[in-house]
């Protein structure tokens, strides 16, 4: 390995962060374009969700007191039972849609980032148009990636609910111990989501940037991590800081303020959906960094012409990188 490949392995928390900006605004035609075409409209399709969902919600809860306060037996308790299961079944067929349509943009999102920084790592001219003709060929092997994640902490959490559930049984007549209990549960039951939501940080990039994808990309995403977990750590509490105060804004001051003049929530809501893709923007291009660093770390070197051969394979046909050959230079703006 080469003195500039070394060098990007001694990274810290500033210095990615700061050579993500660099290459943000160094690159800005390219990432404008991923901006708004991509990024933008995952930002809005969220925020328009948080809006709808507070909506429909309210007027669930409105008809259920309505449905319990009416007394057994009336016409106008039939009435509302109809409407309230008419409400539920477009709430949960609304939030099947979201997931969706969100799961798809954020997954060809990061597609396009990964792609794209791969490609100005190598000198490799890149535009938008080439971006989007490679997210169809790395699509099967993102979607089945975030499936395997998904169905691993969907089975993560049911178990924690069935031992929750037990444990709630078990200490129900112990008022202290089962104090204890869920206190112990809840911080465990975090502590492991986290480590976990961790270790597998760097699976989607690995899905497009290796020949390993689903089980191999977590379990190659959990070796990478290896020695840099804490700088990981905090850089999800910074970006995830940036977009939780982003969503309350949000919240705050559009979806909750229904006696602020419309134009103001619109100006407000428009001030939000910018900060909420640069933030995501941000992050995508941050974890692509933190995956060359790790590579760097444990001194996976990079055949740059392979690199660029594989990179080239995309346009063609699909050909996967292997992660010996995967490593990031030294970006000088």
């Amino acid at each position: 390995m080469d003195r500039e490949q070394e060098k990007i392995q001694f990274l810290g928390v500033f210095g990615i962060l700061k050579k993500s900006g660099n290459l943000i605004l160094h690159w800005r035609k390219i990432f404008t374009q991923i901006f708004f075409f991509l990024i933008t409209p995952l930002s809005f399709l969220y925020l328009s969700h948080m809006g709808i969902s507070v909506s429909l919600f309210t007027k669930i809860m409105i008809n259920a007191y309505m449905f319990y306060a009416e007394p057994q037996g009336t016409n106008y308790r039939t009435e509302i039972s109809k409407v309230l299961q008419s409400e539920l079944a477009i709430f949960i067929l609304f939030k099947i849609t979201y997931v969706v349509f969100f799961t798809v943009l954020a997954l060809v999102s990061t597609a396009a980032v990964v792609y794209t920084i791969a490609c100005i790592y190598i000198a490799k001219d890149i535009s938008f148009k080439n971006v989007m003709k490679v997210v169809p060929k790395v699509w099967k092997r993102l979607i089945i990636t975030f499936l395997l994640k998904f169905i691993f902490l969907f089975s993560y959490t049911i178990a924690c609910i069935v031992v929750l559930i037990l444990g709630v049984v078990l200490f129900a007549s112990k008022e202290f111990l089962l104090v204890i209990f869920i206190v112990v549960f809840v911080v465990v039951y975090w502590c492991a989501f986290v480590y976990i939501a961790l270790i597998w940080y760097l699976a989607d990039v690995v899905s497009v940037l290796e020949d390993s994808y689903g089980m191999k990309a977590l379990n190659k995403s959990q070796i990478l991590m290896k020695g840099k977990m804490k700088i990981v750590l905090c850089i999800c509490l910074v970006l995830g800081l940036c977009f939780i105060g982003v969503e309350q804004l949000f919240k705050v001051l559009v979806v909750s303020r229904d006696d602020q003049q419309l134009w103001i929530r619109i100006c407000i809501g428009i001030l939000c959906l910018i900060l909420l893709s640069i933030s995501l923007l941000f992050g995508l291009v941050a974890q692509t960094i933190v995956y060359f660093v790790c590579k760097s770390y444990h001194h996976e070197n990079i055949d740059k012409s392979l690199l660029a051969d594989h990179l080239g394979g995309y346009q063609w046909e699909y050909v996967p990188l292997k992660s010996k050959d995967v490593q990031l230079e030294t970006y000088e703006p």
